[in-house]
């Protein structure tokens, strides 16, 4: 699926790519429609209904990332709603033997997630996941999502990669799109990003669902 001998750097989403989209998919769409039903006095239905409206109109763009926006929108203090529900944050169980292959093969490795910086810190606190990397992104750094082409110019002055040697991994498919767009040319789907939901069916690109499937050919591929 992948020629490992032709990939130098490995960029990587976290959330759903690396971390286990459930503790995302949870708040958003249950914890904090819960929460926010209970503060304005109405049915968790139509706070669902509500929220998924807010949601779809900055869906893509830098605020539907951002934790300050959706702390203001709400008037719900997110972070601290975050750590409620900490506990479940958890890395892939595929991720660590994955990761561990990539380090130890010598190619570079790279966070770029969409997440805040306040979403990312939070998941490093609980998963130490930072240790598997040689830079880590938070694309709000760049004033820009990965759905934008703004990003990779932006990435690319601030951490050289040949797109030509570069693997991207990530479970969304427009974010997908916009790297090959790019020019980046080793892309890969995750078809499994919430553990508690059924694998996806995805042609438009290739798709993994247990990273460990890699870790010989990338070790054989030793870029030491």
């Amino acid at each position: 699926m992948l020629d490992w001998a032709k990939i130098d750097t490995v960029l990587l989403d976290m959330d759903g790519t690396i971390l286990d989209l459930h503790f995302d998919n949870h708040f958003w769409l249950e914890y904090l429609p819960e929460r926010f039903a209970h503060v304005n006095n109405i049915s968790v239905e139509q706070a669902q209904q509500m929220l998924k409206s807010d949601y779809e109109l900055v869906s893509g763009t830098i605020k539907w990332y951002c934790l300050d926006y959706w702390a203001e929108k709400t008037n719900m203090p997110i972070n601290e709603l975050k750590r409620e529900v900490q506990h479940l944050i958890a890395l892939r169980e595929d991720a660590h033997d994955f990761l561990t292959a990539l380090r130890a093969s010598g190619r570079k490795v790279i966070l770029v997630t969409n997440a805040h910086p306040d979403s990312l810190s939070l998941k490093i606190e609980q998963t130490q996941l930072d240790k598997y990397f040689d830079e880590l992104y938070s694309t709000h750094q760049f004033g820009a999502t990965k759905e934008s082409q703004l990003l990779w110019h932006r990435l690319k002055e601030e951490e050289p990669f040949d797109p030509e040697h570069t693997l991207f991994v990530d479970d969304s498919l427009p974010i997908l799109t916009s790297a090959k767009k790019f020019g980046i040319k080793h892309l890969l789907a995750v078809a499994n990003p919430d553990s508690k939901k059924e694998i996806r069916d995805i042609t438009a690109y290739p798709a993994v669902v247990d990273y460990r499937e890699f870790v010989e050919d990338i070790l054989a591929s030793n870029k030491n």
